[in-house]
């Protein structure tokens, strides 16, 4: 009976909320942004720019001082910046709308082992908190499933969309697992000691996902004459059309997850999180690995850690030739996700070059997900995904859009949010 009043509370709330704006139509002229500053997201930067887009694509990129026909409506942004887009890794956003809502909360399936979970299909297009990242310069995101050893799918979407169909940019690009760690605490609850110590079923644990892989690789190279779903969705992972992202920390545990996911013929290797990973550098330069760093403002795992370990990782493992990103796992990690532009700028703040930070959530993420070839850049033939912003948007100081596109077209920055500052600003002047 709880549960069905529960229920029913859930949606008279939904019912009785605005929804999400509406998707903006697609562009249907040409449009020229001419004077900012251009932070192209690939570590150049264009003072005095011109840059063009038409029926959802960059047309031209380069300086204003050239004698080019500008096209369609012009937008004059001298004294401020454009950027492409800001790309979310590793985030659930539109899979929990109110954590405390279980009809709400889509991010986490049943059962241990769930590679055929598919999260773009839970994906809600029009979750109030989707809408709130795009005033921060967030429009595209990886939507990943949580929960499990190995938790489901992941797909990219961008944030202005009817549902999750319209906002797919690439379906099903990873299959995400979660690598158990070698130390572990007594349940104090349970009058356990509760310090750390080694975990003597790790080895067991890892034995058992090698054994996991195995069975799924024979599966697919035999004569299959009954479906299995979880194996059969791990083809990708063996013929290279997708990749594995796998949640570690610690340099044993992600040494022994490089070299598991190797010796099962899976090669194409993400890790995420990735504390620790410093340490087994040359690993993973070895096998091109790419590391998508959990949020910085946070407190180090060890206690053996320098203070600002969080801070300065991405500088470590940038300049060992470390391809690099920021993923939003953690605590209140949905509305945390708009604030993806001040992490890079914390790991600026902390040794990175200003240009190299914005990398971690345009250019390399683009590549880290495999849309290189329509995000992460303002160039040619790319989509017209990007925004204009008054100053610096990697400083929330600066970070004020006063437009931004998808494929091109003219998204609307009003939020629940933004709507409730409005309202508020005016109750107060008038007093």
């Amino acid at each position: 009976m709880k549960k069905i009043l529960y229920s029913l509370l859930f949606f008279f709330l939904i019912g009785n909320v605005n929804a999400q704006q509406t998707p903006a139509d697609k562009q249907t002229s040409a449009i020229s942004i001419e004077g900012a500053t251009a932070h192209l997201g690939n570590g150049e930067v264009i003072e005095n720019s011109l840059i063009m887009f038409n029926d959802g694509k960059i047309t031209f990129v380069g300086s204003a001082m050239l004698k080019i026909a500008r096209q369609g409506t012009i937008i004059n942004a001298k004294g401020k910046h454009i950027y492409p887009g800001f790309i979310a890794a590793n985030a659930t956003l539109g899979l929990v709308e109110i954590d405390a809502v279980k009809a709400s909360d889509d991010e986490d399936e049943i059962g241990l082992l769930n590679p055929h979970i598919r999260s773009l299909i839970a994906y809600n297009a029009e979750s109030k908190i989707v809408e709130s990242m795009r005033p921060n310069g967030v429009l595209m995101a990886q939507i990943t499933p949580r929960g499990g050893l190995v938790s489901g799918t992941s797909s990219i979407v961008q944030l202005d969309a009817w549902n999750w169909e319209d906002a797919a940019l690439k379906v099903d690009d990873a299959i995400h697992m979660n690598w158990p760690g070698s130390f572990t605490r007594g349940r104090w609850w349970l009058g356990e000691d509760p310090a750390l110590k080694a975990d003597p079923k790790y080895s067991e644990n890892v034995e058992s996902i090698k054994s996991y892989f195995a069975n799924a690789k024979t599966y697919l190279a035999g004569n299959i004459e009954k479906t299995h779903l979880p194996y059969k969705a791990m083809k990708g992972l063996f013929d290279g059309s997708q990749k594995l992202f796998i949640h570690v920390n610690g340099e044993k545990e992600i040494t022994d997850a490089v070299t598991t996911a190797k010796e099962a013929g899976i090669d194409n290797i993400v890790i995420l999180g990735g504390e620790g990973a410093e340490s087994v550098a040359d690993l993973l330069v070895k096998h091109n690995v790419a590391v998508v760093l959990n949020r910085p403002h946070r407190n180090p795992n060890s206690e053996d850690d320098a203070y600002d370990y969080t801070y300065t990782i991405a500088k470590k493992l940038t300049d060992k030739g470390i391809l690099v990103s920021i993923g939003m796992e953690g605590a209140m990690e949905r509305m945390n996700t708009r604030n993806l532009p001040f992490y890079a700028g914390t790991f600026a703040a902390h040794g990175l070059d200003k240009e190299e930070a914005l990398k971690l959530i345009t250019s390399n993420t683009a590549k880290i997900l495999g849309i290189d070839d329509m995000a992460g850049t303002l160039e040619v033939g790319k989509d017209a995904t990007l925004f204009i912003s008054d100053g610096d948007a990697l400083d929330m100081r600066g970070n004020i859009l006063s437009k931004a596109y998808i494929q091109g077209r003219d998204i609307s920055l009003e939020t629940h949010q933004t709507e409730l500052w409005k309202r508020y600003s005016e109750k107060y002047k008038s007093k």
